[in-house]
């Protein structure tokens, strides 16, 4: 490829990729990433990735665009900020909306993989018409790629202690895309920064999940508990405290994200401030196919109903709100799921109104599941020692 030939095709790169909604856009070679691998791996065998289905031939494929496109020899990595004056200053849940818990604010909205993906394949099509012939393929959060590694090689930005890449001007509170090519682009140079002696983000972590030398116990993340299909750890949900999807503890105090300047496409961010949190109450006991076809389009509805239901569960026990015994006793009588019935025997428990204690004890003596009668047996222990 000549240089004028490549710059203009850079260029168009660049114009198609910010119309969509990218807020930076780098390039890096396709290489195997050796580095990555083994840290990938590292984390693997330290159990920090514990519940999700990763092992060293997963790390291997991750850092290895040539397992997604054989023949790649480029990367193209965007940006699309999701960060804006208007999200920062979201009206807070008020002392009027009792029972409800906080979204982060990446599930705001419409789900970011539509937005993202229509940008990555804008970026494709360029690439595949300027070769006259399909020599890319798009990358969207699902496929096996180290995104951030490759984001940071590419100069994207710098992965911070807090394990997020942090892009200049833009923060941390960015989705992450890439393009692999099997056309040769020249790379942009990675970013030589980190995040110094700031530690904010560490402090800041209720779960002690974040270690401070930018890696993280993913198992103790308050993001990754509140997405995880099965029970979560009983010493972990009070520190899940009013967090009913993700969190973004980490990311609010960290300096170059307050710093962010306010762009955004306008897809993301709440509509109305009842985007911004939900009522758990009503959570609960919503039926599987209501809760199905709500959250369909959210970023929230991949994990199912039952997750939902879970994580509501949980914010209720951590109210500590005798208002919501009513809704937890009658999940603990009808929820067709015995893993939320689990989190609600608990939240009755935490709650330990006489209310609350007496449908845990009718519940003793009706439950079959042999997990839940255990939550039970947990939930009431402190009450009869």
């Amino acid at each position: 490829m000549t240089v004028p030939a490549e710059t203009q095709l850079k260029a168009r790169i660049l114009e198609v990729a910010r119309a969509g909604g990218a807020g930076a856009v780098r390039v890096c070679s396709a290489e195997d990433d050796a580095l990555t691998r083994e840290r990938f791996a590292a984390a693997t065998e330290r159990g920090d990735l514990a519940t999700w289905p990763y092992d060293r031939a997963y790390a291997a494929r991750a850092a290895s665009p040539h397992a997604l496109l054989p023949g790649a020899r480029s990367v193209i990595c965007i940006a699309v900020p999701f960060a804006t004056a208007e999200l920062k200053n979201a009206p807070p849940r008020a002392a009027t909306r009792p029972l409800s818990a906080k979204i982060s604010n990446y599930a705001w909205g419409a789900d970011y993989h539509g937005v993202v993906r229509r940008v990555l394949e804008a970026i494709s099509a360029e690439l595949d018409g300027f070769a006259r012939d399909e020599v890319s393929r798009v990358v969207c959060d699902t496929a096996v790629l180290a995104e951030r590694a490759f984001a940071a090689r590419a100069g994207l930005g710098w992965i911070g202690k807090h394990t997020n890449l942090i892009a200049p001007q833009l923060g941390s509170y960015v989705f992450l895309g890439e393009v692999v090519t099997s056309l040769a682009l020249s790379p942009d140079p990675p970013l030589k920064k980190t995040c110094g002696s700031c530690r904010r983000c560490v402090v800041a972590c209720p779960t002690g999940a974040l270690r401070g030398d930018y890696t993280m116990d993913s198992t103790r993340c308050i993001s990754d508990l509140t997405q995880r299909r099965d029970a979560i750890p009983l010493e972990l949900r009070p520190l899940i405290g009013d967090w009913f999807w993700g969190c973004d503890l980490c990311q609010e105090v960290c300096p170059p994200t307050r710093r962010a300047r306010a762009t955004l496409p306008r897809e993301f961010g709440a509509r109305t401030p009842q985007e911004t949190f939900v009522d758990l109450s009503l959570m609960l006991s919503g039926s599987s196919r209501s809760l199905r076809t709500r959250y369909r389009k959210s970023a929230m509805g991949w994990r199912g109903p039952v997750v939902l239901r879970r994580n509501a569960a949980v914010g209720l026990g951590n109210s500590l709100d005798r208002a919501a015994v009513p809704a937890l006793r009658e999940a603990l009588r009808n929820d067709p799921s015995a893993v939320v019935r689990r989190h609600v025997a608990w939240a009755l428990g935490r709650i330990g109104s006489p209310a609350a204690l007496h449908a845990l004890s009718q519940a003793a003596v009706l439950e079959r599941s042999h997990d839940v009668q255990t939550e039970i047996g947990f939930a009431l222990e402190p009450y009869t020692a």
